[in-house]
């Protein structure tokens, strides 16, 4: 008893605080409550959300019960906003009392903190995929209808009160917290204590999607197109006005960034005759999909190939592959099984021809790992690289594994144009050669760019100068490896 007591008087205390310094006069808040908004809808319009937030007690009962000792409207016997059907607040759906869908079906979250029903559902998301987390960022989308139910009870409530002298528009425009930055003051405090994490850092995300197919069917048929034209629309009295309805799969592929943009484009006087004021009930909560996402880690280092029968990339031509294996795979595989990542992708600092061993110092290369389960160690790295250089067929090789920053990629790309690389070739031409002939070769200089087995060559006559005219006869290479590239960084 002392303990509900103790509850009770918290709650009193912050509407006490509310109506002295936030709220409109109290036959206004009554009345929101009966068009239905839900309690924190109606904290969250008069700037009062971020100190009522934290009472789990703030009931629209309990507020009923403060509104009818001081409010004689109240107090009447034609009072329904307590009504006792199944409905949903009409703007945020239920989002800030949360009751949503989830995909394994309908969850009623009854408990005394549903918002804390919510974040173990979060936390239990995360475990489930593997994620080891110390800090996340949130981030949350709401359908679109939400901030036009928003907007209809604005407008409903300056229809109805404008002229009252209490009545301040560009005060109560201001003073609106949005319910998608509502959710967030809700949500962050309770997943950091549920998963004992910090938010804050935006490298490992958790996204929280909110959709509701029939309001934002509603929606999309009442807002005009993007060549102008109308869609089917109703009238505030539900009579159907000019167009024609798209099929369900093209209005729910409709972005939310289209429908928001095409909302700021409607005059307050056109919304008006587009959309019923007040909103109409709602009886169907939104469904809500939870997904995590990792920025991409990369890992870094050089390769040797050691096999003339290996590409650097994946080659299949005509699902026949080129080859008995790729660099990008040898390596990208290893990492991202030790990451526990989705994917991968390779990037190497130019390339060779399968038939061409990488030897010497190595080629710098990254992998960039998507959305990993764990960030490895450097003991865990070690172990990739371990791994690679004691396969038992040895066709590549890495030196100085390690884990680099993002930045390293952009290096890679910007220094490539200026790495310089060093070969050795057998080449067989069709005249024994004289210590003249290797001399005169020897002095070629200033061949930047120049492909190697095309110098050789010459392609047929369209590379200037090459091996096979300065020696004036022909000139074939056999076998060639890249026994250097240098560049500043991944040594």
């Amino acid at each position: 008893m002392a303990a509900a007591a103790e509850v009770d008087a918290e709650a009193r205390s912050i509407l006490e605080r509310a109506a002295a310094s936030s709220f409109p006069p109290l036959h206004a808040i009554h009345h929101l409550l009966s068009v239905g908004v839900c309690v924190r809808c109606i904290f969250r319009f008069f700037g009062a959300f971020s100190y009522a937030a934290p009472c789990l007690s703030l009931t629209a009962s309990v507020l009923h019960s403060f509104l009818e000792e001081h409010d004689d409207f109240a107090k009447s016997g034609s009072c329904s906003c307590l009504s006792k059907d199944e409905a949903y607040c009409s703007i945020c759906f239920g989002v800030l009392l949360p009751t949503c869908y989830q995909d394994d079906g309908v969850e009623p979250l009854r408990s005394v903190s549903p918002i804390d029903n919510v974040t173990s559902i979060i936390s239990e998301a995360v475990q489930r995929e593997g994620h080891q987390v110390d800090e996340f960022s949130l981030e949350i989308s709401l359908p679109a209808v939400i901030a036009a139910n928003d907007r209809a009870i604005r407008l409903y409530m300056k229809e109805k009160y404008g002229s009252a002298n209490w009545f301040d528009e560009k005060i109560f425009s201001q003073q609106t917290m949005s319910v998608k930055e509502a959710l967030r003051i809700l949500l962050v405090p309770s997943v950091e204590k549920q998963m004992n994490v910090k938010h804050g850092n935006n490298s490992f995300r958790i996204r929280l999607t909110y959709t509701h197919d029939e309001g934002s069917q509603k929606l999309l048929r009442l807002l005009p197109n993007d060549h102008g034209r109308k869609r089917k629309t109703e009238s505030r009295d539900g009579s159907s006005k000019r167009g024609s309805t798209d099929d369900d799969k093209q209005i729910l592929s409709e972005s939310d960034a289209f429908i928001n943009k095409t909302l700021e484009g409607i005059q307050d006087q056109d919304f008006r005759s587009l959309f019923q004021l007040p909103p109409e009930k709602v009886l169907e909560p939104c469904h809500l999909v939870i997904s995590c996402q990792r920025s991409p880690i990369y890992i870094g280092g050089r390769y040797l190939k050691l096999s003339r029968n290996v590409s650097q990339s994946c080659w299949i031509i005509d699902d026949e592959r080129m080859g008995e294996a790729s660099v990008e795979e040898i390596i990208g595989e290893n990492v991202r099984a030790i990451c526990k990542g989705d994917g991968y992708k390779f990037h190497a600092a130019g390339r060779e021809d399968i038939d061409v061993r990488m030897l010497g110092s190595g080629r710098p290369f990254l992998v960039e790992v998507l959305n990993v389960r764990s960030i490895p160690s450097a003991t865990e790295v070690q172990q990739i690289a371990d791994k690679i250089n004691d396969s038992e067929k040895k066709h590549v090789r890495v030196r100085n594994l390690k884990l680099v920053g993002s930045e390293i990629w952009t290096m890679m790309r910007e220094g490539e144009a200026e790495k310089q690389k060093q070969y050795a070739a057998l080449i067989w031409t069709s005249r024994p050669l004289t210590d003249d002939d290797l001399h005169n070769i020897s002095l070629i200089k200033d061949m930047a760019g120049t492909y190697i087995k095309e110098f050789v060559h010459g392609d047929l006559g369209r590379t200037h100068p090459s091996v096979g005219v300065m020696l004036s006869c022909r000139a074939e290479i056999l076998q060639l490896d890249v026994t250097d590239v240098k560049m500043d960084f991944l040594q």
